[in-house]
């Protein structure tokens, strides 16, 4: 940035700074609206020198601080359409008008997974998220966007963490909200516990009332069997399990991906079905065929099928489709197929997918650009595209849901 030099903001980039262009090249600045007008200060500095339109008040007292928020400033209307646009350019990367329906976004207070920070030092814990481009931790006094149950329990992670962590020791806290309460695993590089050390720690779990500790990869402490229900069946899940972000939006992706199925369909073949977040909702109306490369999640999906009721038949395999992708000659016998992979996307597999004669695919992705990337693949083996839905599990961050479907 040059010193005193003043811009105007024309446009929110994919990350949520403000753009604005200056001898043809794109210049960021954070935390800036579309009209409004920055005099750049220095490398790092800007500061705002004439207002566009209202900006929203924030929701937390850590915006602006809190790494975990980049949009709390941004007016709804800005919001939803800064949301959509992140989907709409990613197709447009790849040469795709995609009809991109509006954001479905979620409440505040929604999302029940964590991955806190913290570190200790002398008696006291930090406990919280990363600041804004930084490796220093903001200590959480609160957090809007996630379930009030976790916030509540920030004081006692606090405990848990200074019992754990040696004077510098940094760790972190997985949280995540269950049926019936909390499942906590904290890793560390401490492993030495006494026998005194994991009582107390595992007093402390139930004064807090938690469902499960894990310490590492050792059980301190359980209430109960931890499960969480899938399309209304409850699977038993271990630490560390993946699950959709925010309970609201797996049900809207779910309902998605049941909607549109082919209204005769009997199999689906759910690609990378973890524990079953989609498998379970499917089988309520086909039957279907479950793989992934994880165990854990393959075998609580599959203990999970023998006591469920009121679904149709469902198959579950332990396999890498990063590594071993379903063939075109595998898909075939299948109405429809879906596919949920991690942020990387799924090359290979579309690329069998686009080779194949399944009638219907449904992609979901919590990365746009590799949805695009992989739509691209089944756009040029012959499918169509249909409207593309982003859902706002993320809230206020720079990450957006799609389900796009795709027919023959």
């Amino acid at each position: 940035m040059v010193d005193g030099v003043e811009v105007e903001i024309a446009r929110i980039g994919a990350r949520g700074d403000g753009v604005a262009m200056r001898d043809g090249a794109p210049v960021y600045v954070p935390f800036a609206l579309p009209g409004e007008r920055w005099r750049l200060d220095g490398e790092d500095g800007a500061a705002r020198v004439a207002d566009g339109p209202a900006r929203a008040e924030p929701i937390c007292r850590h915006f602006l601080r809190c790494g975990g928020c980049v949009a709390q400033h941004m007016p709804g209307d800005v919001y939803r359409a800064w949301k959509r646009g992140l989907v709409v350019e990613a197709f447009g990367h790849r040469g795709i008008e995609a009809d991109v329906a509006p954001v479905v976004v979620v409440a505040a207070g929604s999302r029940r997974r964590a991955v806190l920070g913290v570190v200790r030092r002398g008696g006291e814990v930090t406990l919280g998220f990363r600041e804004e481009g930084q490796h220093k931790l903001v200590d959480l006094a609160e957090c809007p966007v996630l379930d009030p149950v976790i916030v509540a329990a920030f004081p006692g992670l606090r405990t848990l963490a200074r019992l754990v962590l040696k004077e510098g020791e940094t760790g972190r806290l997985v949280v995540t909200r269950l049926d019936h309460g909390l499942d906590v695993s904290l890793d560390a590089e401490r492993r030495d516990f006494s026998a005194d050390e994991r009582a107390e720690l595992a007093r402390q779990a139930r004064e807090m009332g938690l469902l499960r500790l894990t310490v590492g990869k050792e059980p301190i402490a359980s209430a109960g069997t931890a499960t969480v229900t899938l399309g209304g069946v409850a699977i038993a899940v271990e630490p560390g399990i993946f699950l959709q972000a925010v309970p609201e939006a797996e049900r809207v992706i779910a309902d998605l991906c049941v909607n549109s199925l082919p209204r005769r369909a009997k199999t689906v073949v759910d690609l990378f079905s973890g524990v079953g977040t989609l498998t379970f909702p499917l089988a309520r109306r086909v039957q279907v065929m479950a793989l992934d490369s994880d165990k854990r999640a393959i075998a609580a999906l599959s203990n999970a099928v023998r006591h469920a009721q009121g679904i149709k038949p469902v198959t579950a395999r332990v396999r890498d489709l990063f590594r071993e992708p379903l063939s075109a000659r595998e898909l075939q016998g299948f109405d429809a197929a879906v596919f949920d992979p991690p942020r990387a996307g799924a090359a290979d597999q579309a690329e069998r997918l686009a080779a194949s004669k399944v009638p219907v695919v449904i992609a979901v992705s919590c990365s746009p650009a590799t949805l695009a990337r992989d739509a691209r693949t089944l756009i040029d083996g012959g499918y169509t595209m249909g409207q593309v839905t982003p859902v706002d599990q993320f809230l206020y961050s720079a990450h957006v849901e799609a389900v796009a479907v795709f027919r023959r």
